[in-house]
C-alpha cells in the first residue's frame, strides 16, 4: 500500500473545559477477552471500523480523575488493519472521529505517549513495505 494512502482512525473527546482532544481508540478489557480482542472491539465501538490486529505497539500506563477519585489505567495498543465498517461517532463517549494520514498523526494527537506509539507504527509499516 502506498504511504500516502495509509491513514489511522482517531477519536475526539471533549475534556472538562470543552476542548476537543484527539487520541487513539482505547477502552477496557472485558471478562474473558484478550487484550487483542478488546482492541478490535473498542476500535469497532468507538470508530465503526472493523479491524484485525497486525502487531502490538506498546503499553501506556496513566492516571486520571473520575468522580473525584484517582484511577490508574493500563492500555495495550495494537496496529490494526481496517477490514471494513464505516467511520462513525455513534459511541456516546466520542465527539468526533476522523481518518488522518499517518504523516499527520503526531500533530493531531493530544498525548505524547500516543505520539510515541505512532512512531512505532510507522516503523513497523516501513519494515513491512
Amino acid at each position: 500500500m502506498d504511504q500516502l494512502r495509509r491513514k489511522a482512525a482517531l477519536i475526539g473527546r471533549l475534556d472538562r473545559r470543552g476542548r476537543l482532544l484527539w487520541s487513539l481508540p482505547k477502552g477496557h478489557i472485558e471478562a474473558g477477552e484478550t487484550a487483542e480482542q478488546a482492541a478490535v472491539r473498542e476500535v469497532r465501538e468507538e470508530t465503526g471500523i472493523i479491524g484485525r490486529v497486525v502487531a502490538p505497539l506498546g503499553t501506556i500506563d496513566f492516571w486520571f480523575v473520575a468522580e473525584d477519585r484517582r484511577v490508574h489505567k493500563t492500555v495495550h495498543h495494537f496496529l490494526l488493519r481496517a477490514l471494513g465498517g464505516e467511520l462513525c461517532d455513534d459511541d456516546v463517549e466520542v465527539a468526533e472521529v476522523a481518518w488522518v494520514p499517518l504523516g499527520e498523526l503526531e500533530s493531531w494527537l493530544a498525548y505524547a505517549d500516543e505520539r510515541r506509539l505512532v512512531r512505532r507504527a510507522t516503523e513497523l509499516l516501513a519494515d513491512s513495505a
